[in-house]
């Protein structure tokens, strides 16, 4: 590993070692609530090691509760997780000369606090070369900290009749506001972040989550489309 690399990756471990402080609390109510379905011990470990996306292991909680069908769990787990598109579609053009083992493996480990942190570090670092090296040490330090946390649930299970009591599930919201925030710079972001917020709550109601694929499907047009129009008329002032 280069200086380079050893530089991108350190930087990433201490920017998401805050993470833990909004992850840790996600994870222990998993792990708790995981107990009370058919998943037990097992099942909740090998959820977290494989499937790693947070939402989509709670819905799916409460979707085997139901007793729902596994292919509709399937189905609706993945509608979750189409915002990871739009994750990967910003992503591609800093890491689209990778191996694509390299890009597989990145793609694996992405999720909403890692995209959060690389993001920012690709447009603020003037490293190109080693920029993949600090996005897979924010996938692996957020993975690390979902992994503990969940096990951590599981054993404290026996001793928490109701996790849900405990209110834990807010430090995640709390993360993800922190999160966004540094990237509210321009009005076109202000537009997407108030679009976003209006749709969530009138789409909450929705089936299987919709309303949060929905929510970011507008944001994300409206934010491009303020910033087409405001291109365009600065263009037009400028002739």
């Amino acid at each position: 590993m280069s200086s380079s690399a050893k530089r991108e990756a350190l930087a990433a471990l201490r920017d998401s070692l805050p993470i833990w402080v909004g992850v840790t609390p996600f994870g222990l109510v998993f792990g708790l609530l995981s107990q009370q379905t058919e998943l037990g011990m097992p099942g909740a470990l090998a959820m977290s090691a494989f499937v790693f996306a947070g939402s989509a292991q709670f819905i799916s909680l409460g979707l085997l509760q139901a007793s729902t069908a596994y292919p509709l769990i399937v189905l609706t787990t993945l509608v979750v997780n189409l915002r990871h598109l739009l994750y990967g579609a910003s992503l591609a053009p800093h890491i689209q000369r990778l191996r694509p083992a390299w890009q597989r493996f990145l793609a694996f480990g992405l999720t909403d606090e890692s995209y959060a942190l690389t993001i920012t570090r690709f447009a603020r670092s003037e490293e190109t070369s080693s920029g993949h090296w600090y996005f897979l040490a924010a996938n692996a330090n957020v993975y690390a900290c979902w992994q503990l946390s969940t096990a951590l649930g599981i054993w404290l299970g026996k001793w928490v009749p109701d996790p849900a009591a405990l209110g834990l599930d807010f430090a995640l919201s709390a993360t993800f506001i922190g999160l966004l925030i540094p990237h509210v710079r321009d009005r076109a972001a202000i537009v997407a972040m108030f679009v976003a917020g209006i749709a969530a709550l009138l789409a909450r109601d929705l089936p299987g989550k919709l309303g949060i694929l929905l929510a970011t499907l507008l944001a994300a047009t409206a934010g491009l489309l303020w910033d087409r129009i405001t291109r365009g008329k600065n263009g037009e002032a400028g002739e």
